[in-house]
């Protein structure tokens, strides 16, 4: 069996050959295009708060949406909207979810005012939430600086659990006074 090199690299048969891989490359360069201008418009349309037509089961979409859904102050929707973000997410983009809910936890906290018990014991409650979600944050991603930083200001508002034996008077109070970075 003898096979001819110029029999089957024939200028005819490369020329085919090219014009068909071009033809791929030209139909890829066009659908990469295409999927790039929807992802500018996905962020254009998140950045200026509208509905996104692309994308409809994302995790980016659904991020997206509580996100803006905290910023409009509706925590308890954006809550349960990351809450169902937690079961699709991969490692990182569950610790930017749980670094977000601990924001909202935080904020939440800072914006109680009132001098009541219930009023301290809710607010202590939000803020070991937001503590728990920053830890969990951090213990999928440890590089998260912010989470970190925000953890910190936490531990230092959180009051400490009284030693036996000291009188309501010694246990530190709330002091709302530190602004974490990066909430929505």
């Amino acid at each position: 069996m003898n096979i001819n090199t110029a029999q089957l690299f024939s200028v005819k048969k490369l020329t085919w050959a090219l014009t068909i891989i071009a033809l791929i490359c030209a139909i890829g360069s066009m659908l990469s295009f295409k999927r790039i201008k929807q992802i500018d418009a996905f962020n254009q349309a998140v950045m200026a708060g509208k509905p996104v037509d692309s994308d409809k089961d994302s995790f980016e979409k659904s991020f997206a949406e509580a996100l803006g859904l905290a910023k409009k102050e509706r925590y308890k929707e954006a809550l349960t909207l990351f809450n169902a973000l937690l079961a699709k997410a991969n490692p990182i983009q569950k610790s930017a979810v749980l670094y977000n809910m601990g924001n909202i936890n935080f904020l939440k906290a800072n914006q109680m005012s009132g001098n009541t018990a219930s009023v301290h014991q809710e607010a202590e409650y939000l803020m070991n939430q937001a503590k728990t979600a920053y830890i969990g944050s951090l213990k999928l991603d440890h590089t998260q600086w912010d989470a970190k930083h925000n953890l910190d200001r936490l531990l230092g508002l959180i009051p400490e659990i009284p030693t036996p034996g000291s009188g309501e008077g010694d246990k530190a109070g709330l002091i709302m006074g530190n602004i974490p970075v990066g909430l929505p």
